[in-house]
């Protein structure tokens, strides 16, 4: 990616980040050693205390230090390789250390789905922000035009995708005395029974011709999101995507990013910004993407993959795009969540103290992958068990015969979806390979 795109900080930038480390350990976050009661979490990570033998109780959520900077790097090698800026969605892990990580990586900026979000980011100095949804709420716009109006370095981009949302979004903008127009894309449905998102061209355009009709709103590209094409294959996702772009070279030819004869005045966009890409078919957007014609100005290819930070070991170690594209690189499961086993009432069925509160169950249950042996610390592997349901706080267990398992083991699984997984859990042990706790991880969802 271009590093002209890349996010920047100001001087000013506000200081929460600085003390997410003096927060001090007590009982609001689930597992942390109890001996540790007071503490800040800088001093506590500064212990370099080991996950097993340092205290911390189970269940225990365990993000893997490697795996994490693994997935950083691959990903902005990545994007750079194609020609892509990046904006992984921050609604994956809603962590300021991971944003900052992603930026620090080359990230141009951090994809929001609700207000909440973006003002999360903001508090912790992010620059730009890229709001996936149309943004109709007026009490989150008024915030909007004040921080607009606060920070002349602070970009905001949002879709719409109706001509009532660009009413709802004009009126509030101008109660609020907005200053700066908001920077708007026109968001191209991905077909019937897709979510969001104008269906049509001419819906489209009857869109962009309600942005062009008021002052507050300023037509700066188009988006999507190619992971609702009902029933998706390469040649689906990849005849939206050209449908996507085909969008955004009418819209220029049309004049619609600024003058008629396509220059960025007055009042015009520097660049023309076209963005779309989860985490399941951004090979297919680098593609096309890659074939985008030259238009009127510069354009902000603009990726917005969020779940590989972590990654998981269920729902996207199947899709992932590096499954079609081995040759771009691979990557890794972060996440394991340590449970202990509290019965084992027969043979063939155990029961571990973690459950729907702990691991995500949207898509996939856990995957049990280690036994750490309550008597000896020997870590093995999990053979012959499986994780067949989860209550509130009980994960079930069937064993197969001759399954090494008893009471006070811990078991380590993989998991399934990284949204549902940091949703759970306000501060994350990151720990290196031999269990040394490093850092936490804090969220704010």
């Amino acid at each position: 990616m271009a590093v002209e795109h890349h996010a920047e900080r100001r001087h000013d930038d506000p200081p929460h980040r600085d003390r997410l480390g003096d927060e001090r350990v007590d009982h609001r976050f689930k597992a942390l050693p109890p001996d540790a009661e007071g503490l800040t979490v800088a001093a506590l990570a500064a212990e370099r205390r080991s996950l097993f033998t340092g205290g911390f109780t189970t269940p225990v959520l365990a993000l893997s230090a490697e795996s994490v900077e693994h997935n950083l790097a691959l990903l902005e090698t990545y994007a750079e390789r194609h020609g892509l800026a990046f904006a992984p969605h921050g609604k994956t892990s809603m962590s300021p250390q991971l944003f900052d990580r992603q930026v620090a990586r080359g990230a141009w900026g951090i994809t929001a789905a609700v207000p909440h979000q973006a003002r999360v980011y903001r508090a912790f100095g992010v620059r730009r922000i890229f709001l996936a949804n149309e943004l109709v709420d007026a009490a989150a716009l008024r915030w909007l035009a004040a921080e607009l109006d606060r920070d002349p370095g602070f970009r905001f981009l949002c879709y719409v995708d109706s001509v009532r949302g660009v009413e709802l979004m004009d009126e509030a903008l101008r109660d609020a005395g907005a200053t700066r127009p908001v920077d708007v894309v026109v968001e191209l449905g991905a077909g019937e029974g897709a979510r969001t998102g104008a269906r049509t061209e001419a819906d489209c355009a009857a869109v962009a011709d309600a942005v062009a009709a008021v002052t507050t709103l300023r037509l700066a590209g188009v988006a999507g999101y190619e992971g609702e094409v009902p029933s998706p294959d390469t040649d689906r996702v990849g005849a939206y995507l050209r449908r996507l772009t085909a969008l955004a070279a009418r819209f220029d030819g049309e004049g619609r990013f600024g003058g008629a004869d396509g220059s960025a005045g007055p009042g015009g966009p520097e660049e023309i910004v076209i963005s779309a890409g989860g985490s399941a078919w951004f090979d297919t957007v680098a593609e096309v993407f890659g074939e985008i014609p030259a238009l009127s100005r510069p354009v902000l290819k603009l990726l917005r993959s969020g779940a590989y930070v972590s990654h998981d070991d269920g729902h996207y170690r199947r899709v992932t795009p590096f499954n079609r594209v081995p040759e771009e690189g691979s990557l890794q499961p972060a996440f394991r969540l340590w449970a202990q086993v509290v019965s084992r009432p027969s043979p063939g069925q155990a029961f571990v103290n973690a459950g729907k509160r702990d691991a995500p169950y949207d898509i996939d249950l856990p995957e049990p992958q280690a036994v750490r042996d309550a008597r000896t610390g020997e870590i093995r592997p999990a053979t012959g068990i499986t994780v067949t349901g989860l209550s509130d706080q009980h994960g079930w267990l069937a064993t197969e015969p001759g399954a090494d398992l008893e009471v006070g083991d811990w078991v380590g699984m993989g998991l399934s979806h990284p949204c549902t997984t940091f949703d759970k859990w306000q501060l994350i042990p990151l720990v290196e390979a031999d269990g040394t706790v490093t850092d936490f991880i804090r969220t704010f969802f």
